[in-house]
């Protein structure tokens, strides 16, 4: 029985990950005891998706209402599947920047100590699965803003002779910079996923990824700006926009897309591997932009305001170059525009809201 398990499986890419892999046959076992309520409070609840999932899905989507740093729990579901397990998707996390300014310990227990109780879980239980992280672009730190930036009308922007103009690739130094302490832990998570895979000789990946987005979002004021952007737009609650005159630039990946990455890495697996991911040059804008797109797509003005002060650790400037992901995964590409992506969301939340 190809088994796979994956954590946060009613968040974004958990679920992504849980419609791409039962659409395929596989039994899917996900671990989500919806968390995301507790940092962000009732409309990120993700009980909404994981009812989707069960109902959809039947026999081969099996929940589990585990916390991930519950070593316990979470030993007693790798052992009932064993070796049948071959795949490992860890997508569970604290994800924000300013909730983990105020619960720095819980913010590093679930992104660090979670991901190690799953680490060695699969050491112990089935050494022979693949392990994939999905990490951050944080993990960088400020360092990104070092970059000799310009000003356009709507963006910041790199000159095209600049070595990172087609996106800051996996050599960029993750030392001596500001990460925040969502990053810090992120970090330790990313570090500890590697030396799991160089160590003990585990097939497992890093994908460090820029901003990830799609219809299923949970989005909130602290995570996941498209579909908060897109909620704000269609109903008309206020929206702050934090520094950077509002041309802060982000490559956007949907949801499909690096879950469609992670299936590639499954099928010809590497060892302790680091993949930027993200939308790179073909999908990527800067929250002016984005307000634009926004606004086009609803017929509706966005209410917003904007503050000078931005957020600690935050990026100017972050396109990701994921030339060495498509070097050793010829076949996969970007498929959805940051339009395409936008409309999706658009789409979803409008049925949404109107439950």
């Amino acid at each position: 029985m190809k088994t796979i398990i994956v954590t946060g499986s009613a968040g974004l890419i958990g679920s992504e990950s849980v419609r791409f892999f039962c659409d395929r046959n596989f039994t899917v076992v996900g671990i989500d005891n919806n968390m995301r309520q507790t940092f962000f409070g009732k409309d990120a609840s993700t009980e909404w998706n994981r009812d989707l999932l069960i109902d959809k899905y039947g026999d081969r989507y099996i929940h589990h209402n585990v916390d991930i740093r519950d070593h316990e729990g979470i030993a007693e579901i790798f052992k009932t599947y064993g070796s049948d397990v071959e795949l490992i998707i860890h997508t569970a996390a604290q994800p924000s920047h300013d909730w983990a300014a105020k619960d720095p310990y819980m913010d590093f227990s679930v992104n660090a100590n979670g991901t190690l109780v799953l680490l060695e879980n699969t050491r112990q239980l089935c050494p022979d699965a693949v392990f994939i992280f999905c990490s951050t672009n944080k993990v960088y730190g400020d360092t990104p803003n070092s970059l000799p930036l310009y000003e356009q009308d709507f963006r910041w922007e790199v000159d095209e002779a600049h070595l990172y103009y087609n996106g800051i690739d996996e050599t960029m130094s993750i030392d001596n910079s500001k990460h925040s302490l969502f990053g810090a832990s992120k970090v330790a998570a990313d570090v500890l996923v590697q030396e799991y895979g160089r160590y003990f000789n585990l097939k497992t990946a890093c994908f460090r990824g820029g901003c990830l987005t799609g219809p299923s979002h949970s989005g909130t004021q602290l995570h996941g700006f498209l579909s908060y952007l897109m909620k704000c737009t269609i109903t008309g609650q206020p929206y702050e926009v934090y520094g950077y005159k509002g041309k802060q630039v982000r490559d956007n990946i949907h949801s499909y897309d690096l879950v469609n990455a992670f299936y590639q890495f499954y099928t010809n697996p590497r060892v302790g591997e680091v993949y930027n991911i993200g939308g790179s040059r073909l999908s990527n804008c800067s929250m002016l932009e984005a307000i634009q797109h926004c606004e086009a797509i609803t017929d509706k003005k966005l209410n917003w305001t904007y503050k000078e002060s931005n957020r600690i650790g935050d990026h100017v400037w972050w396109i990701s170059n994921i030339q060495k992901f498509k070097d050793h995964y010829p076949n996969w590409d970007i498929s959805y525009s940051i339009v395409d992506i936008l409309k999706e969301i658009h789409e979803s939340q409008t049925v949404r809201l109107a439950t």
